[in-house]
């Protein structure tokens, strides 16, 4: 490429101070968006909100990335890692023009510069991150750690998009950003677009140094050297010399991008390669107030949010704050109606290359349907309840692997899962595609290559954090995860509810594929791992989150799970979680029932019952194991207490037990009454801990009747129905605890307790000798005629 002219670098610094303003002046000022008059107390909000210190280079590299997609033409996706830099980014989508068209009341003139300084960080505005309201922004920036794990996940299968991430300082030393620089032997450039991670070390935190910007460039450079990185460094004070260092250095990485791209695609040299990346060293809050009464702010901890506070109130600070802002000359920047004066907006690219207008940051704009094969056809036959055995997901695996086919022209589907893929069963789809991997590969290796569709990594937070970048610029996938540990990205899972949240409000981010998790190696089978394996906590972080958003599933067996899984994966903006076990176990419906079951959410499973219409009891079940030891529980009393009148009831979709008016999925009252009735004692055995239960039943009739059981954090490496019997979920539990609930049993209770009791102790005894569980235990299947 032809040298920038000092023409152009000036015009980019114009343009960077002009951002340089706005960001200040959506901090400070709540009237004079220009600077009209002389700047006066009742200008300045009363609340001093936002980060400064990141602003300037944030927009430094904006800019600049501006003009080398005007020279190129390229596809470039902005991501924020230091998300509290919105007043930068807002910034640029305002002078773009981006803005006043999602936003039209923020007009590109005084009035609409006005709303935009009056709405930030405001009653009634927009917040003080890079949220969903920004567009252009797949990254919300309210946590830290996760930019570089979506700019690789947005950048899978979009062969044609260059992701720049800006990763602060701060935000390099959290373990997720960490772990994400190894995204690039994942990353296949003869099928995926590119990544250009930029490394922002301005030096602090909110009050403390940062790791990277004391080390030297020599350490930095051989760390990341040692990552598969070439690292450029762009560094100084002085604007315009970082100015022209910077177009410079981004001439060079973008030509050695389309190098590799170009030697992957064309001469099928895939390994052969250093991604380029480019860490830029400048002061923290750049241009902004030197210092106050000889204490230094800028370039130092101080200029991180707000660098002047009590303007308002002391005037020698408010006119060192005029003095900062009118060092931009912006009466030189815009024209007299507040608009960017036509040789600086010339500099932004038009359309849909806009940074802040690419279709990639609005996913939904580019998704296209997941192509799902008919799940029907993957039902088991199932001649009675209970008497076939299967591992249900390992026969959910068939159905994803035809997802995978169907699917292989548009390549839109991935799998990202912790190195789990085959543990949890789902091994089918290595028979039509690989797992991932970039790096060398050796002879004993199993099922590698560039183009496998699986991602493995060893990491909750980048599988999270990949999926979601995938996700969010229009594709489709799953996470299967072990149970205990997906509770690693609770945090995670939480900001893209909110994001999700804040998008159905937004009606121009359009709906996206749904965040699918599929649960499994749980809290009720770990009979190796033990109790550090031993964890339902998930669920809970879910359940919390926006009812518009969240779903929660307990297939009891294969033919369900397919149901449910077929349901999630057409479904979009919505975060389901899926649990499920990997074991072998009994199987209750036949595809018909499963259907109907998964569609009422939850069911009266009259095979199992035996109440005629008129419970004396109703044991209630939720999850795989639960299920198992209810259905026993319920054969074992008709079995010894014949008199006594059980229900049955199989809960599948966790928020159809909530009253409506919380849940979209919820139970009317007068369905939740069909099941429960309005007065016989429940006994629930849930697969998490009991408090879920009894805050959906919260508002039901008596809602003190419903007794659950559920993890009560007992565990340890044992037997599987040992696990159920320390938690006091056995069906003999379940079956004694029924017995006590209903009045008039008193008598009989004593006689069937004290056999309960016997079992439970003969157990004890069992696995203690034998090291298993007792064949009446292991064996045990629902005889046909148990139950009526």
């Amino acid at each position: 490429m032809q040298e920038i002219s000092e023409e152009i670098i000036e015009k980019i610094h114009r343009y960077w101070q002009a951002v340089n303003y706005l960001s200040a002046g959506q901090i400070y000022l709540q009237q004079n968006p220009l600077l009209s008059s002389p700047l006066q107390a009742e200008d300045i909000k009363p609340r001093l909100l936002g980060h400064w210190g990141t602003s300037p280079g944030l927009n430094l590299v904006y800019v600049h990335l501006n003009r080398l997609i005007k020279d190129t033409n390229a596809e470039m996706l902005y991501v924020c890692g230091p998300g509290h830099g919105a007043p930068a980014i807002v910034a640029h989508t305002y002078l773009e023009g981006t803005y006043s068209e999602v936003f039209p009341e923020v007009t590109e003139d005084e009035a609409g510069m006005l709303k935009l300084f009056r709405q930030f960080s405001t009653p009634g505005g927009i917040p003080s991150h890079v949220s969903a309201h920004t567009p252009g922004s797949i990254n919300e920036g309210g946590e830290l750690g996760y930019s570089l794990m979506h700019a690789f996940g947005a950048v899978f299968d979009h062969p044609d998009l260059i992701a720049a991430c800006v990763i602060g300082d701060g935000e390099a030393e959290t373990g997720p950003l960490a772990a994400s620089w190894n995204s690039i032997a994942f990353l296949n450039p003869a099928r995926d677009g590119a990544v250009l991670p930029i490394l922002h070390l301005n030096g602090y935190k909110i009050s403390g140094p940062t790791v990277f910007a004391r080390m030297d460039d020599d350490s930095l450079k051989d760390l990341f050297k040692g990552f598969g990185y070439e690292v450029f460094f762009v560094e100084g004070e002085d604007p315009h010399h970082v100015h022209r260092q910077m177009a410079a250095t981004l001439d060079i990485v973008y030509g050695k991008i389309r190098k590799i791209q170009h030697s992957a695609r064309v001469d099928h040299q895939l390994h052969a390669m250093k991604w380029p990346m480019i860490i830029l060293r400048t002061p923290k809050g750049w241009t902004g107030p030197k210092s106050w009464k000889d204490v230094p702010i800028e370039g130092t901890f101080r200029s991180h949010q707000v660098p002047l506070t009590g303007v308002k109130e002391n005037p020698e600070k408010l006119k060192m704050l005029e003095n900062w802002m009118r060092s931009y000359h912006p009466e030189e920047l815009f024209d007299k109606n507040g608009m960017l004066i036509p040789e600086l907006k010339a500099l932004a690219p038009l359309g849909d290359k806009r940074m802040s207008a690419l279709p990639y940051a609005n996913g939904g704009l580019l998704l296209k349907e997941l192509i799902l094969p008919d799940f029907r056809y993957y039902g088991l036959k199932i001649p009675s309840p209970g008497c076939v055995e299967a591992e249900s997901t390992r026969n959910l695996g068939k159905y994803l692997r035809e997802i995978f086919t169907l699917n292989a022209a548009n390549k839109n589907f991935r799998l990202f899962c912790p190195d789990e893929t085959t543990s949890n069963r789902l091994e089918a789809v290595f028979q039509v595609t690989d797992r991932c991997f970039m790096e060398k590969t050796i002879d004993i290796d199993d099922k590698l290559s560039p183009e496998g569709r699986v991602m493995e990594i060893l990491s909750e937070h980048v599988c999270e954090g990949w999926l979601e970048g995938y996700l969010l610029t229009g594709r489709h996938g799953l996470f299967p995860c072990y149970e205990a540990f997906v509770t690693l990205v609770d945090s995670m899972v939480s900001q893209h509810a909110k994001w999700l949240k804040t998008t159905a409000e937004l009606p121009w981010r359009k709906p996206i594929a749904s965040l699918n998790y599929l649960l499994t190696s749980h809290v009720w089978r770990q009979d190796n791992n033990g109790y550090s394996h031993q964890g339902p906590g998930f669920i809970d972080t879910v359940v919390n989150k926006k009812s518009s958003v969240i779903r929660i599933y307990f297939p009891p067996d294969a033919n369900t799970l397919l149901s449910v899984m077929d349901h999630c994966l057409s479904s979009k903006n919505y975060i389901n979680v899926v649990v499920a076990g990997k074991q072998p176990e009994l199987q209750w419906l036949g595809m018909h029932e499963a259907i109907e079951h998964c569609k009422r959410g939850a069911s009266n499973w009259k095979w199992a019952s035996n109440d005629d219409g008129e419970p004396d009891v109703v044991l209630a079940c939720a999850g795989d194991v639960p299920t198992l030891e209810t259905v026993a529980a319920a054969a074992l009393l008709n079995e010894l207490l014949p008199e006594l009148k059980v229900r049955l009831v199989n809960v599948v979709d966790l928020m159809s037990l909530s009253p409506t008016a919380y849940h979209a999925h919820g139970m009317s009252g007068e369905q939740f009454e069909l099941l429960f009735t309005n007065s016989s004692p429940v006994i629930f055995a849930f697969h998490g801990y009991v408090r879920i239960i009894h805050d959906l039943v919260h508002g039901r009739p008596d809602p003190a009747r419903f007794h659950v059981r559920g993890f009560m954090e007992e565990g340890t490496t044992t037997t599987p129905f040992d696990m159920v019997v320390l938690n006091k979920m056995s069906r003999y539990h379940l079956a004694m605890e029924a017995v006590k609930r209903v009045p008039g049993f008193q008598q009989k209770a004593d006689a069937f307790i004290n056999f309960c009791e016997g079992k439970l102790a003969e157990h004890h005894q069992y696995i203690r000798k034998y090291l298993d569980d007792m064949p009446e235990i292991k064996n045990w299947k629902r005889k046909s005629t148990s139950v009526k």
